[in-house]
């Protein structure tokens, strides 16, 4: 696995890891990678062929092995930032549930970051995607 790949990796977790992997969750995940750099030269079909690879590992190694094989790619400074990246994608339909409750708890552990530096990533997240209509 290369670092696209496992920046992808973590992305793809994030979106799969209640289960479900929606239409407009792929949408989501596509948009967060599109504008990074690691993808800007990738072709319709190059971004295909990496989540093509990506799905086949989540369905035989599951989130946890997906991101397992991914962090050990990632520099500390790409780590926070695949953080970052996985809580928008969980947060941002301002529902998440338990899965992903457990999915961003487990992901901070398994990071070479520190815990309050991820906690912090976590909470700037979730401030970013409150809806300020709810009390």
């Amino acid at each position: 696995m290369n670092t696209a790949e496992a920046f992808a990796a973590i992305a793809l977790a994030a979106v799969a890891c209640d289960g479900k992997l929606g239409r407009d969750e792929a949408h989501a995940l596509r948009r967060q990678l599109e504008n990074r750099s690691l993808y800007n030269n990738c072709s319709e079909a190059a971004m295909g062929d990496l989540f093509d690879r990506l799905l086949l590992m989540l369905r035989e190694q599951g989130v946890q092995g997906l991101i397992s094989n991914a962090i050990p790619e990632l520099s500390l400074r790409q780590q926070q930032s695949a953080l970052a990246v996985a809580a928008h994608l969980v947060h941002a339909d301002r529902v998440v549930n338990a899965d992903e409750m457990a999915f961003l708890e487990q992901l901070t552990r398994d990071l070479s970051l520190p815990s309050d530096e991820a906690a912090m990533v976590i909470a700037s997240i979730e401030a970013l995607n409150r809806d300020m209509l709810d009390s």
